[in-house]
């Protein structure tokens, strides 16, 4: 992503943050994650929120009890983050995917909410990968997808779901749910969102290891006859 104020930046964010702040804040984060909510783990579970904005996301999940690392590379929406969600127990960090340089796991769930659509497709796996190394054993990694034709005044991609999925299990994590969110929230033509949850088992197999056959065991022997107890009165006509 193009650098301005800091590693990770599109000017885009930079330069619209006070009024995207106005946008994203209107809508709630269970009216924007309904369909994964159930997904959740239960608090004080440790969360990242990736590419966390102004931080609606990050301090509603705060609110919940979990407890909370926020990843913001724009300077200028994470100002706004700790401004709006001041006292919010939210700890915010600057860094950027892929490599998240500052960022120690595990965590329990990873949040990546309209993010993984400004990567690159090279930038993709070695992304993937390091979400998957942050995830604790049977920790959960959401990611919502903006699909449709992207704007021009910033990089972004069309990622189908599947690509996400298949990213996934190749960094050794199990798909759980593609979602068809439908309809834009806020009412854009041609908008419309796709979720994507995926786990790492808690004893998830090496990525790119094969899985060997199942085995079945070799069948008892017959015991070998011993001698004949004396004590035993034959039978007979």
């Amino acid at each position: 992503m193009e650098p301005t104020s800091g590693a990770g930046v599109q000017a885009y964010y930079a330069e619209s943050a006070e009024r995207l702040a106005t946008v994203y804040e209107s809508l709630s984060f269970e009216s924007v994650h309904g369909a994964l909510l159930d997904l959740l783990p239960e608090p004080p579970a440790r969360v990242l929120d990736v590419g966390a904005g102004t931080g609606r996301d990050a301090a509603a999940l705060a609110g919940r009890g979990f407890t909370v690392d926020a990843v913001e590379p724009v300077t200028e929406l994470r100002r706004v983050a700790q401004r709006l969600h001041r006292g919010s127990g939210v700890t915010w960090r600057a860094d950027a995917l892929p490599a998240l340089h500052g960022v120690q796991g595990p965590y329990d769930m990873v949040l990546l909410s309209a993010v993984w659509m400004h990567l690159r497709p090279e930038e993709r796996p070695v992304a993937m990968r390091r979400l998957a190394g942050l995830l604790a054993p049977g920790g959960t990694l959401l990611i919502t997808l903006r699909r449709g034709e992207p704007p021009a005044d910033r990089r972004m991609f069309d990622i189908p779901p599947e690509e996400v999925a298949g990213h996934g299990s190749e960094a050794g994590l199990t798909p759980l749910r593609l979602v068809d969110e439908g309809d834009d929230r806020l009412g854009r033509e041609a908008v419309r969102w796709n979720s994507v949850a995926l786990r790492k088992e808690r004893a998830s197999r090496p990525p790119g290891e094969a899985v060997s056959p199942p085995t079945r065991p070799a069948p008892a022997a017959d015991p070998l006859p011993g001698p004949p107890d004396p004590r035993r009165r034959p039978t007979g006509g």
